[in-house]
């Protein structure tokens, strides 16, 4: 397929290998990015790209749908299987969308949403003012406590009980702390409120079994299908059965038109890929190196958001060093070492250049590295922080990183255990 693009437009071919080599020779810190397997790749370049399909299995709007049919029910099987969940939509073109659809599904424009603060970790679509999440509902958010970090329920009760949302949204996309979903189910029961579990980040670690399910106390869970879940870029919906027609309708006709059965396919090997015990060892290993590089860090000296960390994310509090988030990032960025700029719970600055630097282990992980290589990373982001005005500097660790990513070559296939598929 690249020698038919560099035939047709050679440039294009090579920014596809500029940015081949930048992946493969930067350490990619960036929480929500990883590297998908062969075979995913393969499936989203099919030919299901050609596809229209319109509706769901057995109830398109258009015909030549033997094949489609047979993917997006296989794709569906496995996620219900891998998440245990009742029914899934696999059909949304991102994790944003498919918030709005479980949304959507269940309450009424207007109605009072509460979810937490971007500021303090939520995500856009959780009800955050430049969101039309906020702009189709009344939209209550809920802090972290700015001391600890960590989630305040006593705190999050009292907001739940004055308001009374008829949605809390559980999930979030800058916490390095495992999140206690029960506890979100049992205040939206005493409230008479839905609850809606966004787990974009750490579904990954939610199928391996290493972070607590949503999905016996959430009425429906929003995923995106990449970032720990290492698929392609897509979004995915689980609910209860009771929800599942109102959630298929939300998403098609209510906020789409055909799927893109072309990730939709990649969903379904992603899908496989996961139920296989090589994913939980990932998963797992996803952990250890972020521990290990949160532990290391602070020895170096850094301040952490929460001292720590449970998941896959470290969110890194910059204050101590007096170096702005976005400056500390660009040198990162310099040294091969990507990651992104991002508030710190209370944070005095402003989101463009806020306090804080965001860290994550999966894309480090499917390359292979472990907890020596995390360390080895801490060190890196330790010495560009002492000398983040040294070009000279920050280019020695740049060569550094470079050798240890000839090291860890990007994986160019995953094996699949062939029984495990359906």
């Amino acid at each position: 397929m690249i020698n038919a693009l560099e035939q047709y437009d050679p440039q294009i071919c090579e920014l596809i290998r500029q940015e081949a080599a930048r992946q493969s020779g930067s350490i990619r810190l960036i929480p929500s990015e990883n590297y998908v397997s062969k075979a995913v790749m393969l499936a989203s370049g099919s030919c299901l790209t050609n596809k229209y399909a319109e509706g769901y299995p057995g109830r398109r709007y258009y015909e030549g749908q033997q094949v489609t049919d047979l993917i997006e029910r296989m794709a569906q099987g496995r996620a219900k299987k891998l998440f245990k969940a009742d029914h899934a939509n696999v059909q949304p073109y991102s994790g944003s969308v498919a918030n709005l659809a479980a949304y959507a599904a269940l309450i009424n424009p207007g109605d009072t949403i509460m979810g937490m603060s971007l500021s303090h970790g939520g995500h856009l679509t959780h009800g955050w003012k430049v969101s039309l999440t906020s702009k189709f509902y009344n939209s209550v958010s809920y802090p972290v406590n700015t001391e600890t970090g960590r989630l305040d329920f006593d705190l999050i009760r009292d907001l739940a009980k004055k308001h009374r949302p008829k949605i809390i949204i559980s999930g979030a996309t800058a916490y390095p702390r495992e999140i206690d979903f029960e506890i979100f189910g049992q205040i939206a029961g005493e409230v008479g409120a839905y609850l809606v579990s966004d787990i974009a980040h750490i579904a990954g670690l939610v199928v391996a079994g290493i972070h607590k399910s949503p999905v016996p106390y959430a009425d429906v869970v929003s995923t995106t299908t990449h970032k720990t879940l290492r698929g392609p870029r897509g979004g995915m919906l689980l609910c209860k059965q009771e929800h599942a027609k109102s959630v298929d309708k939300a998403v098609f006709p209510g906020l789409q038109g055909g799927p893109h059965m072309h990730t939709l396919t990649a969903i379904a090997v992603a899908m496989a890929e996961a139920d296989t015990p090589e994913f939980v060892a990932y998963a797992k290993q996803i952990v250890k190196n972020a521990k290990v590089l949160a532990k290391k860090l602070m020895e170096c000296g850094f301040n952490l958001v929460t001292g720590g960390t449970d998941n896959h994310l470290i969110l890194i509090d910059l204050r101590n060093k007096n170096i702005p988030g976005k400056k500390m990032a660009k040198a990162l960025d310099r040294a091969r070492i990507v990651t992104n700029y991002n508030t710190i719970p209370g944070d005095p600055a402003p989101p463009m250049n806020p306090n804080g630097v965001r860290l994550g282990t999966p894309a480090i992980t499917t390359r292979g590295m472990k907890e020596p290589e995390a360390e080895k990373i801490a060190e890196f982001i330790d010495e560009v922080a002492q000398n983040i005005d040294d070009e000279s500097v920050i280019e020695k660790v740049g060569k550094e990183v470079l050798l240890l990513c000839s090291q860890f070559p990007v994986p160019d296939h995953f094996i699949i255990p062939g029984k495990n598929n359906g």
